[in-house]
């Protein structure tokens, strides 16, 4: 029997392969009658009579290793990943279970490469702020070991849906616009900028905590020297390792000291001077005195209209609010808008905003992790809430959960002994459970039963707003 020459396009043609594989095994040509090929620019051959073959029934596990598979940069990939095929499909069902079998071994370590390239991309793509644009975008500069370009894309598209980012490397590019992923050809490592004013920042911090202990032979394998060159954090590591000792031996000759605790003084003197009349002149303020913790990308103001009749005060920002700059558009705010509507309150009518202004967190690999605000946190805020509030003039304040009650009370005070109508100075209020706190229940029971409480609240809270405001009467239809 002839030799048949299959073509595919160079890197993960996975789509190629498959084709390839429905046509080979309707014409049930074996693997040593097919001549696997690379190219640049061409695709399948023959792709007008491969597109009508049947398709092929292949364990899961089979699919995965494929997929994987396809992405190694072995030349010899596609055949052997056929030979796989080809065995499973002919009597060999199991075969994946015979680890000793030189063919299943070989595939599993180029599916273990691969996953572990996987692995480093995503541990150490390091985005940057493209100088001279309009609209905030970023980019990175990565180089894989192998063709895993495409393979990544849903890590980093459901990391960092709401930027505008792209990758480059020297296998291709590709560039999420917050809403479409399209692909691009190879670039060099000077398409990507080379530093941001955020890197300078977060390089600061690495020095002052920089340990040249763990410089050790562990964790130069879980980050090998050759990614160093693309990681901000690591250019200072040679000179800190070479000062280390000198270091060392300043810092037993200096006398302990009090860590220095940054107090909203200067910041409020700055605000009481400037007596803001407006909401845009206080958030002027604020974003001029930056974070009390470091870390978070921008202030997050109030949202809704002045003179709205009900303000929500929740805790602090989170992820999602931190990156979009809006209060209550992460997972806890989305319960919060369902909440609202079956409670007949009109979201864009209700002014929201927070205790605290910034995002306080915990950085655990790329995940940003909230943590709660301090009291001394909360305290250094409050002059500002007061202030919006005092802006807004709402008919109803609602504080929801712990934090917004010791903002706009001053005390400490469990949700459960003090929920349902209160007074916060000049303004009527109401105390009710924070939605996140709906999200951390353990099971759905629980969540059922705390979901249409918070909703009744919502139900009490807006009828409470269009009551009378010299005798707190309800309207008829509340009553």
């Amino acid at each position: 029997m002839s030799l048949h020459c299959i073509t595919l396009k160079d890197g993960a043609d996975l789509d190629g392969f498959r084709r390839a594989v429905r046509w080979l095994i309707a014409e049930e040509l074996a693997p040593q009658h097919i001549v696997w090929s690379l190219d640049e620019t061409s695709g399948l051959f023959g792709d007008e009579g491969m597109s009508s073959a049947p398709p092929v029934s292949l364990p899961r596990s089979v699919a995965r290793l494929i997929e994987l598979g396809v992405c190694h940069r072995d030349p010899e990939r596609y055949a052997l990943l056929y030979q796989l095929v080809w065995r499973v499909l002919n009597g060999e069902r199991d075969l994946l279970e015979i680890a000793s079998d030189p063919l299943v071994h070989c595939i599993d370590m180029m599916a273990h490469a691969v996953r572990r390239d996987l692995h480093k991309m995503y541990a150490f793509v390091r985005f940057r702020r493209m100088k001279g644009e309009h609209l905030e975008r970023f980019a990175a500069w990565y180089e894989p070991e192998h063709f895993i370009l495409e393979a990544s894309a849903p890590f980093f598209i459901d990391r960092f849906r709401s930027l505008d980012w792209t990758i480059l490397t020297p296998i291709g590019s590709m560039r999420w616009s917050r809403h479409e992923l399209t692909f691009g050809p190879p670039a060099q490592r000077e398409d990507a900028p080379s530093k941001d004013g955020f890197e300078e920042s977060w390089r600061g911090y690495d020095e002052r905590v920089f340990n040249s202990a763990r410089v050790n032979p562990a964790t130069r394998a879980e980050m090998p020297k050759k990614y160093w060159r693309n990681l901000p954090e690591t250019v200072p590591i040679p000179g800190l390792i070479q000062t280390a000792s000198q270091r060392v031996d300043t810092m037993i000759e200096q006398e302990a000291t009090m860590p220095a605790k940054r107090m909203p003084e200067r910041a409020l003197e700055a605000m009481w001077d400037q007596e803001p009349k407006t909401l845009d002149e206080l958030n002027a303020i604020i974003a001029k005195a930056g974070p009390l913790v470091p870390g978070a990308t921008q202030a997050v103001f109030g949202e809704g209209p002045k003179h709205a009749d009900i303000a929500f005060v929740g805790e602090q920002p989170g992820d999602q609010e931190d990156l979009q700059g809006r209060p209550f558009v992460g997972p806890a705010g989305r319960l919060f808008d369902k909440a609202m509507k079956e409670a007949g309150i009109d979201r864009s009518k209700a002014y929201l905003t927070n205790a605290v202004k910034h995002f306080k967190f915990e950085q655990r690999g790329h995940r940003r992790i909230h943590s709660k605000p301090t009291a001394g946190e909360v305290k250094h805020y409050r002059p500002w809430l007061m202030k919006e509030l005092e802006l807004v003039r709402p008919k109803l304040v609602v504080a929801l959960g712990g934090t917004a009650l010791l903002a706009l009370t001053g005390k400490s005070t469990p949700i459960s002994r003090s929920r349902g109508r209160a007074q916060f100075g000049p303004w009527r209020g109401y105390i009710s459970v924070h939605p996140s706190y709906l999200l951390r229940l353990p099971d759905e029971a629980s969540k059922r039963e705390a979901y249409e409480a918070f909703v009744n609240d919502l139900r009490r809270i807006h009828d409470l707003a269009q009551a009378d405001p010299e005798t707190g009467e309800l309207p008829l239809a509340a009553e």
